[in-house]
């Protein structure tokens, strides 16, 4: 099982996600500090889980969905990390430190600022 956080903003204007193979579990509303100029200030973050024969299904369709700056999707499972952004995706087993700091950087190229590219290792 992975489970992940999607912020609800982060979506593109006009994405529709229909039809998705996974379990909410939370939805909250929060203030978040220290965003960028595109980003704002008041996030929905849905925490999901989705089965491990449907993460790659998900997040390749996340890939499609996300805004190109700014924004990404992490899920993991115990044994792996996947890190979406607008048209890539970064899978790489937990722990992994090379698979990490890819993403991370990836993620700073994309000016996401670096408090928001600290997913757990």
């Amino acid at each position: 099982m992975y489970e992940g956080v999607l912020i609800a903003e982060s979506l593109r204007p006009g994405t529709t996600l229909d039809r998705l193979p996974l379990k909410v579990r939370r939805i909250e509303r929060r203030t978040i500090s220290g965003t960028t100029a595109d980003q704002p200030p008041i996030w929905t973050n849905i925490y999901f889980e989705v089965a491990d024969e449907q993460a790659g299904a998900f997040a390749d369709a996340l890939a499609s969905a996300l805004g190109e700056r700014g924004w990404y999707t992490d899920l993991r499972s115990a044994a792996e990390t996947l890190i979406v952004f607008s048209g890539r995706i970064f899978r790489y087993p937990r722990g992994d430190a090379t698979g990490r700091a890819e993403a991370q950087e990836h993620g700073r190229l994309l000016d996401i600022p670096e408090p928001q590219v600290d997913w757990p290792v």
